[in-house]
């Protein structure tokens, strides 16, 4: 199922073609209202009024004026709609190339950016399931928990956002990713005992990857170098790092390399304290019979 299709199943205002626009975004401000005037002057050009043009596509005339006036992001289909509609020949269903470069929050889109381009992956989560490891349903019960509460519509879009990062999976050559997860976390039934079955699944799935290293770091281990919390380390072509954790340097991003050292020191600690690769499966292929 494509990510359109996976997040496609919220209702009300959460099923129309689109997000809402983050104030705080300039560059997704600036390309959603050149979008959206476009789409308006060429609307006015063939002469349909904004109620007509809302038939013609198939949605409500208030969604079109929010489109039009750069306050909410299209979805591909509304741009495919309307290039039809207005038979603008493709111009207007063009416009997605730039769409979906600024269809997820900004911090999103920088961590998509950083792990597009990274040759190395490596993470510890001290609390839940790594985002990348996470089923669409799994994602969405932690967005829906979240207090204070997200509208429907800002749970879609981080829905969305969340499994657009799987693409990592599709690339080639393939980085190396290794994960190491809190067995308390797995056993946690986010969702219900159908999507933890799921979201089971998808770890024996990744886990099972040529170029994915899957740890469970198990409750009854007593010595445990990962209670700072989550440590993420990124590594790239050119030899240069990236790397962060919850407990040393105030969790700010560093690529400074006495830093690093310190960061890999504690993750290759921690993935030596947990159990193997081959334990691991064993481990969720075990839950997975329990739950």
């Amino acid at each position: 199922m494509t990510v359109d299709g996976e997040v496609r199943r919220l209702s009300g205002e959460a099923d129309e073609p689109g997000w809402e626009v983050d104030p705080d975004d300039e560059w997704g401000v600036a390309v959603i209202t050149t979008v959206g005037r476009q789409l308006r002057l060429r609307r006015e050009a063939v002469g349909m009024r904004a109620a007509e043009f809302a038939v013609a596509v198939g949605y409500g005339e208030d969604l079109v004026y929010k489109v039009e006036g750069g306050k909410r992001i299209p979805r591909q289909e509304y741009l495919d709609k309307a290039d039809e509609v207005l038979g603008a020949g493709g111009l207007v269903a063009a416009a997605w190339e730039d769409v979906k470069r600024v269809r997820y929050p900004k911090k999103v889109r920088e961590l998509a950016k950083l792990e597009s381009q990274a040759v190395e992956v490596g993470v510890y989560e001290s609390n839940g399931i790594n985002g990348l490891l996470q089923v669409p349903d799994h994602a969405r019960a932690l967005f829906e928990a979240m207090q204070p509460p997200y509208s429907p519509d800002e749970v879609e879009r981080m829905v969305a956002a969340r499994v657009a990062r799987a693409s990592i999976y599709e690339r080639t050559p393939a980085p190396a990713l290794s994960f190491v997860l809190e067995e308390a976390a797995l056993r946690r039934p986010i969702g219900g005992t159908m999507v933890s079955r799921r979201q089971l699944e998808r770890l024996l799935e990744v886990g099972g990857l040529h170029n994915v290293v899957f740890q469970v770091m198990p409750l009854n281990c007593e010595t445990h170098s990962g209670m700072d919390g989550k440590i993420e380390l990124l590594k790239f072509a050119d030899g240069s790092a990236v790397g962060r954790s919850d407990g040393a340097f105030n969790g700010r991003p560093t690529s400074d390399p006495k830093h690093l050292r310190i960061l890999e020191l504690r993750y290759g600690t921690i993935r030596a304290q947990a159990l193997s690769p081959r334990e691991s499966l064993a481990f969720v292929e075990q839950l997975l019979g329990e739950t």
